[in-house]
């Protein structure tokens, strides 16, 4: 991986284009390409100017020429386009002021490593999401004014198991099993194989890979942990990776949280720490389960803001689909060790004091992980500059409690209107240190509610034609 623009510059031989690429308010990644001639120090110095009018959640048409700023740090050589292509992350400057956009996402995350350090809670925080999804053989869907539908179809899909093919071979994945069957029945070890290769390819190690628990091709794929910064970056090159050798490998990949009714979403867990030089501040070897009083504080500020936070972790109608009590999912508003039935796990994995972190179960890998991540610290910063108590921690499994119990242990919103609304009414903490800003949340939240919340609120769902139609 290069450091500097000297390096990226030595690079110049090995390829013919340069892709300079940025990412949207909403997490997805854009980017335009120009010859590698056009790869110069200047570049790295003036910028190349875009329409950010075109760009969600950015520009209005009037006010819409922006730059990119690549970051000669992120540079890779792309392990699955066929033209040699060198890759270049990059920051968006406004071209008026010279200064960084304050939409950027990129920006944000920047920001919140900043505001760590003046805390003088820790100098640097890491970060490992495990972003779960999903590779199908098929996908349709379409609607209009009369009709709506979706499709999904895998090799691996339970309801193929009655198929009449010619042959068909059997050993199909029942719902909830894909957890972790060797071939033939887990049909997708090679294609996973081929997109950790191409990961490493792009300079991101690995640490495993396997088959996760629905049917029809669930997967997940950990990368090991890192800085802020860098791991959203990396989760931006692992998703178009893992998209692109699928599509390559016949397959279509989706992060979507929740495509298969009756079986496990994806989800993203996301493991982090704070660290001042090589001491872990979150270890205490005396406390519960390892944790020091920063790290329950901390664990008590992603609690009290959980709500406010999953609008931006778990930010699509779809998320909702997953976040169902009673099935499973991280909607319990408590912290335990080993417990997943907790929106916040203290894994024991090992009892080095560098493995001791928190595990924040409730995002999914549609969010933007720039925006996730940041909001993340600045909850947790948040309890701790305020000693927030997260109260005792919840050991039992937390589905199984008599309702005297049960009904003391608060959960999350069901809904993204219900989480946007939290978000208008507690934010506060997000804009310490101008890490995030009230023109970006009310840009985001007026997205969501236009794009997302408004159109889903007006349309006729497919299942209520079976529940109503005969009123």
């Amino acid at each position: 991986m290069a450091q500097s623009v000297a390096d990226v510059m030595k690079m110049k031989s090995q390829v013919k284009m340069v892709d300079l690429r940025f990412v949207d308010m909403p997490g997805t990644w854009q980017h335009l390409s120009v010859p590698v001639r056009e790869l110069t120090e200047e570049l790295f110095e003036e910028g190349h100017g875009f329409d950010g009018s075109s760009i969600r959640g950015f520009k209005l048409i009037h006010e819409s020429d922006m730059l990119l700023m690549p970051d000669a740090a992120t540079a890779f050589i792309d392990p699955v386009l066929e033209v040699p292509t060198l890759v270049l992350i990059c920051d968006v400057y406004d071209p008026m002021t010279r200064q960084p956009y304050s939409r950027d996402p990129r920006h944000v995350v920047q920001k919140a490593e900043a505001y760590l350090k003046q805390t003088g809670i820790a100098s640097t925080s890491y970060w490992g999401p495990e972003a779960e999804f999903f590779m199908f053989n098929d996908v349709r869907y379409g609607g209009g004014t009369n009709s709506s539908f979706y499709h999904i179809d895998s090799v691996e899909g339970w309801w193929k198991s009655g198929e009449d093919s010619k042959p068909n071979f059997g050993g199909q994945i029942a719902p909830k099993r894909g957890y972790f069957p060797v071939p033939p029945t887990d049909t997708q070890q090679d294609v996973r194989s081929r997109i950790v290769l191409a990961l490493e390819a792009a300079g991101i190690p690995i640490e495993v890979h396997h088959h996760e628990v629905a049917t029809a091709g669930q997967a997940e794929i950990d990368m090991r942990f890192d800085t802020m910064l860098k791991m959203a970056d990396n989760v931006m090159v692992y998703k178009y990776l893992v998209k692109n050798v699928a599509r390559q490998n016949g397959l279509t990949a989706t992060f979507m949280p929740k495509p298969l009714f009756g079986d496990n979403g994806s989800g993203m867990h996301v493991h982090q720490s704070l660290w001042e030089g090589n001491t872990n501040v979150f270890y205490d070897a005396s406390g519960y389960a390892g944790l020091s009083d920063t790290a329950k504080y901390y664990i008590g500020g992603l609690l009290k803001h959980s709500s406010a936070l999953l609008a931006i972790a778990a930010p699509t109608t779809n998320s909702y689909r997953r976040l169902v009590p009673g099935f499973e999912a991280p909607v319990k508003l408590a912290y335990s060790q080993r417990n997943r039935s907790a929106i916040c796990r203290i894994p024991l994995y090992s009892k080095s004091p560098k493995a001791k972190r928190i595990e924040f179960r409730a995002p999914d890998p549609s969010c933007n992980p720039y925006l996730c991540f940041a909001a993340l610290l600045m909850a947790g910063l948040d309890g701790i500059q305020n000693r927030i108590d997260p109260g005792d921690p919840s050991d039992k499994d937390l589905y199984e409690l008599p309702p005297s119990e049960a009904k003391l242990i608060k959960e999350v919103p069901g809904s993204l209107e219900l989480v946007l609304q939290a978000l208008e009414a507690d934010h506060e903490f997000l804009l310490k240190g101008d890490v995030f800003t009230t023109d970006l949340l009310d840009s985001y939240i007026a997205y969501k509610y236009d794009t997302e919340v408004n159109p889903m609120r007006m349309r006729p769902h497919p299942h209520e034609f079976t529940l109503y139609f005969d009123a």
